[in-house]
């Protein structure tokens, strides 16, 4: 699935830079979601999956897993594709995000990199705080939370 919040249309002459991307979605077993802080653009001060840009000649899911580490300092496991999305950045780059299902195998949790916090969410709590715009609605449709 992919979804385009919101993509411009780029200015004439200008070119849109497309960045691929990808992150987890790790669960645990009582049902929490890890979420991370964004201290960068885009979805700055928002919780998100963890996840960043795929370096030249890693595979999405590899760099799934590096993200994950680099943000969290766990070790995940990478299971399936969940959703592709696109996220325009606002400077003429959109982000080809694919996040994965992801489980815990080694670590414990800690930010790191450019997130600013890490953290367990319960289902329930994710009213509690801001999250990255179509990250509950994604969440939902991949049947992680309850819709």
């Amino acid at each position: 699935m992919v979804d385009a919040h919101d993509v411009p249309d780029p200015e004439p002459g200008r070119t849109t830079e497309r960045v691929p991307a990808a992150g987890t979605v790790v669960t645990d077993g009582l049902g929490r979601l890890l979420l991370v802080l964004r201290g960068t653009e885009p979805e700055k001060g928002r919780w998100s999956v963890p996840g960043g840009s795929v370096e030249q000649g890693e595979t999405f899911a590899r760099a799934a897993a590096r993200e994950t580490l680099e943000e969290t300092g766990l070790v995940v496991e990478i299971g399936r594709e969940l959703w592709t999305v696109e996220i325009p950045a606002g400077d003429g780059r959109v982000f080809e995000v694919r996040d994965f299902a992801a489980t815990v195998t080694a670590g414990v949790p800690r930010a790191g990199d450019d997130a600013e916090d890490v953290r367990w969410f319960a289902p329930d709590e994710l009213d509690e705080v801001p999250l990255a715009r179509g990250l509950r609605a994604h969440l939902a449709r991949a049947g992680v939370i309850p819709a």
